[in-house]
């Protein structure tokens, strides 16, 4: 979503570096970039005067003239300004009522993802805070709406009230109400109808239901790809309803960000969720700190791990683990791991949360390896009989013609994929000698949590996990990236904010 805006930040910070004290004129040309940049990111006006006007008298002052690199510490400037832009340092959890059932009230405009989103809210509480749920839709408008959320709810293993045709939304809230104190449910998730635009109606009907209902969380779903409107809807709904945060769906689309960056500051409300993809799992909490980390390239290493240890099955990669303690390394493990990376994100997805990556757009844009190229190996690979996975070297010229055509590619791409495959066969073939200790360094790849790393080092490696920002160990369970090579990915430095002297702009 901010790769536009990122983009331009690099470029307006490789200008000030090799300066070894910035002038006055210096910063003022840089401030006066850093507002274009956030304009073109369709950051409210308003917003942006109030950061620059911040950011140069932080500039200006004494810190700066005494730091070794004063290019980093306005970069240091700039991150903190994003991250008081975004709501601070802390992310606000959810408010969850100490007598149950917690009411959540969802609302926004239709077409917004309200629906989707409650699911995936639903399916966050019942994985990860352990709640038992049960999602109520109260929008007798829309064809299907309630028909969507029950098969959403299907999908995601959470409770559903049955349908009543002809019930009012305020007779609905009641029954879902009640529903949920008889039936022992922690949380009810209550999916209100939208607009194509706000109206006096749909205002009013939602006022009623939150009279109702009196919601311990009052969520606006927003659409990011609406830019400055979703920030004028923001406000319209916080005038006539008690919110309490912000959802903004489609972040992983080609939305400028703006909308993100104005919300928090124009309304005063936290952000408290990003809808990173159509998936049902692809929900992340906001931080402001790891967002503000993904505008200025130092990538979101810590949301990877986390999405790596939600999605990735602990049993299946402690038994890939061993298989490569072995050097054994077939096709199905090849589209194992290729599995592994469109569950995560894809390629594109990983990549953006890689430190520096953007810096790279081009090599990895010549290198051809994108997610469009891993389906085309996935079906590669699926084209093939259970024999020739097992055994690729049995793979002669007219079994190549038969896969191609299965596949829908030419004979060249089978012979890049078995050539690909070869080269990652060998390298875990050199690090299974010496008992193991070669592999030791793959430790971070695979397996699932303590126990799984544990494993690798009965195996004969001994090396200790990779360490996270922070301190403690990373976790593993991370797939490798074929064609990339299989290193660990890199750490994320200062997690907390810019430390001086980091500058994730300077070109080696």
């Amino acid at each position: 979503m901010f790769e536009g805006l990122s983009e331009r930040l690099s470029s307006v910070f490789d200008r000030l570096s090799g300066r070894g004290v910035l002038s006055e004129k210096d910063i003022d040309e840089a401030m006066r970039e850093v507002r274009v940049a956030l304009l073109e990111a369709d950051v409210a006006l308003p917003v942006v005067r109030e950061f620059i006007e911040k950011a140069r008298v932080s500039a200006q002052g004494e810190a700066v003239i005494r730091s070794v690199k004063p290019t980093d510490q306005v970069i240091k400037i700039v991150y903190d300004g994003l991250v008081d832009m975004l709501g601070g340092e802390n992310a606000e959890p959810l408010r969850l009522a100490l007598n149950p059932p917690t009411v959540i009230m969802m609302a926004g405009l239709q077409g917004s993802g309200k629906t989707t989103m409650s699911a995936k809210l639903a399916l966050r509480l019942l994985k990860t805070e352990r709640k038992k749920v049960i999602m109520a839709s109260l929008d007798v408008r829309r064809p299907a709406a309630m028909e969507q959320l029950a098969v959403l709810g299907k999908e995601a293993g959470v409770d559903t009230l049955p349908i009543l045709p002809g019930q009012a939304p305020a007779d609905i809230a009641r029954r879902a109400l009640s529903a949920a104190r008889l039936g022992g449910f922690d949380v009810l998730i209550l999916d209100t109808a939208g607009r194509t635009t706000l109206d006096e109606a749909m205002m009013s009907e939602a006022a009623e239901i939150a009279r109702i209902a009196s919601p311990a969380e009052t969520l606006l779903v927003a659409d990011s790809l609406t830019g400055q409107d979703a920030v004028r809807t923001a406000k319209a709904f916080h005038e006539r309803l008690p919110l309490t945060g912000l959802v903004l769906t489609r972040t992983d689309g080609d939305a400028r960000g703006g909308a993100a960056l104005s919300m928090r500051a124009v309304t005063g409300l936290p952000i408290k969720f990003l809808g990173s993809g159509e998936r049902i799992d692809a929900l992340e909490i906001f931080d402001a700190r790891r967002v503000a980390g993904r505008i200025l390239g130092q990538g979101d290493v810590v949301a990877l791990v986390e999405r790596a240890a939600q999605d990735l099955d602990e049993a299946k990669s402690l038994a890939m683990a061993k298989k490569l303690a072995k050097g054994l390394f077939d096709l199905d493990d090849m589209a194992d791991q290729l599995n592994q990376m469109e569950k995560m994100g894809g390629m594109e997805g990983l990549m953006g949360m890689l430190p520096g990556v953007q810096k790279m757009k081009k090599q990895i844009a010549e290198s051809g390896v994108t997610d469009k190229s891993i389906r085309r190996q996935r079906a590669i690979i699926g084209s093939m009989t259970r024999k020739e996975r097992k055994k690729p070297d049995i793979l002669q010229a007219s079994r190549k013609r038969r896969i191609a055509a299965g596949a829908g590619v030419e004979v060249s791409e089978v012979n890049r994929l078995l050539k690909q495959h070869r080269q990652m066969q060998d390298a875990f073939k050199m690090m299974a000698r010496d008992g193991g200790k070669g592999f030791a360094r793959m430790a971070g790849m695979f397996g699932a949590g303590g126990g799984g790393m544990e494993a690798m080092k009965a195996m004969g490696g001994g090396m200790k996990p990779p360490a996270l920002p922070g301190g403690g160990p990373a976790p593993t369970g991370m797939p490798s990236l074929p064609g990339l090579g299989a290193k660990p990915p890199p750490t994320l430095p200062g997690l907390g904010g810019l430390p001086p002297g980091f500058n994730p702009f300077k070109k080696p």
